[in-house]
């Protein structure tokens, strides 16, 4: 428990069922009877009603407290949800090529008659900051409401710099705009631009030596994205576009192993990348070297149900070889537009076969792992006091009916 000195205000919520997501991938670490004291932004401290009483009332340090309890008649407590994979800001629709795919067109042939990303590309470049932040705050809106308290959200939709930095820009106006925590990322290498077209080398030679040192001198992000696949860019332009990065002190991410197996993921953890996304193509030496690496494997089921895509990641051999595995909405125009992490998180038990315990840590502790994030996912002592109490009893009743409403009381670093 962390102590202060002097007068405190301690916020005490009391009669609740507590999830820690503390422990195993294959348990809540339930309390029944919990509680959970917090000061300012962080967790005092997590345990039974009496445990907590007992340890504030006991701390030499705290001379004066003044407890405000807020009784939770028994409500489910979370941590924050995490959405640790979103590309939420942009413009325009691609519902047309929703009906394309319906009527039997694949993601990559679409992509292939000039669809696809740089439909998105095409609209957005046109798009004010003013009007990406518009566009994205219903998305935004319903990850809230869903109880999402920490939101990745990537680029990736001007592949020039000026509209990379602006979708940077306003991906940082969400959270001025609403109460929640963004994680912006750079994903400029998510395929190659009509004007350089033909010429994929240059343009990751102008991700590399222009946008990537901008993005790093601007602080607008703190990671980097690379779409490693047949139909965007190969190991060697990946592996360029990480050690640019890397050489810019940002971290490394990579969409790799969606389409095809091109060996992204184990090249891309083995240089160090934070996570793995999507991973249907990953085989068994992939699972085996990213397991090495302690590297997390971001689960994308939206990705799946939206597209058709058959193959799914091999979640039995990842499960064996102990790779952590997180759950994120990938909310985007063409392939996911899913704005729903507790739906995310249903489909990954439905269709990927995860337990639900593994979906709740997949939202929670392990999608913070995949953002880098130590300091939430879990309810501890010294952690940040993101939570979500709900009017549910079980953390199973959230991913079990996750269209219906069920978010009481939301606080982001401490306060509602």
């Amino acid at each position: 428990m962390r102590a202060r000195l002097g007068h405190v205000t301690v916020t005490l919520w009391t009669n609740a069922t507590v999830a820690t997501m503390r422990g195993g991938s294959d348990e809540y670490g339930l309390i029944e009877g919990g509680a959970v004291a917090l000061d300012g932004e962080t967790i005092l401290a997590v345990g039974s009603c009496n445990e907590v009483r007992t340890m504030i009332d006991a701390d030499a340090e705290l001379e004066e407290v003044d407890l405000d309890e807020i009784d939770l008649e028994g409500r489910l407590v979370t941590p924050g949800l995490v959405d640790c994979h979103t590309h939420l800001v942009f413009a325009g629709s691609r519902a047309a090529e929703f009906e394309r795919r319906i009527a039997g067109a694949t993601y990559a042939e679409i992509a292939a008659a000039g669809g696809g990303i740089r439909t998105t590309m095409t609209a957005t470049r046109a798009a004010t900051e003013d009007e990406l932040v518009a566009a994205a705050l219903p998305r935004l809106d319903a990850l809230i409401g869903d109880g999402v308290t920490t939101v990745e959200i990537k680029s990736g939709y001007g592949l020039d710099l000026d509209t990379e930095l602006r979708l940077l820009r306003a991906a940082h106006r969400l959270a001025t705009e609403r109460h929640v925590e963004v994680v912006p990322t750079l994903l400029a290498a998510h395929t190659v631009p009509p004007e350089f077209a033909g010429r994929a080398d240059d343009y990751i030679a102008f991700v590399c030596d222009t946008i990537i040192p901008a993005v790093a001198a601007s602080g607008l992000a703190g990671a980097v994205d690379v779409f490693c696949e047949s139909i965007a860019f190969d190991l060697d332009q990946s592996r360029r576009v990480a050690q640019a990065a890397a050489a810019h002190g940002l971290s490394i991410k990579g969409h790799t192993e969606q389409l095809s197996a091109l060996g992204g993921g184990p090249m891309l953890a083995a240089a160090g990348a934070l996570s793995i996304d999507h991973g249907e193509h990953l085989g068994d030496h992939d699972v085996d070297v990213i397991a090495e690496h302690g590297t997390v494997v971001v689960l994308l089921p939206g990705a799946c149900y939206f597209t058709g895509e058959r193959q799914h990641p091999p979640v039995e051999a990842m499960r064996a070889a102990g790779v952590p595995m997180a759950v994120a909405t990938d909310t985007n125009p063409g392939t996911s537009p899913l704005a729903s992490l507790r739906l995310a998180a249903n489909q990954a038990c439905v269709t990927f076969g995860l337990t639900v315990p593994e979906a709740m840590h997949g939202i929670t502790s392990v999608a913070a792992r995949a953002l880098g994030l130590h300091d939430r996912g879990r309810i501890a002592s010294g952690a940040r006091a993101d939570l979500v109490a709900w009017d549910v009893d079980h953390p199973a009743e959230l991913v079990y009916e996750p269209v219906t409403p069920r978010q009481y009381r939301r606080i982001v670093a401490g306060s509602a």
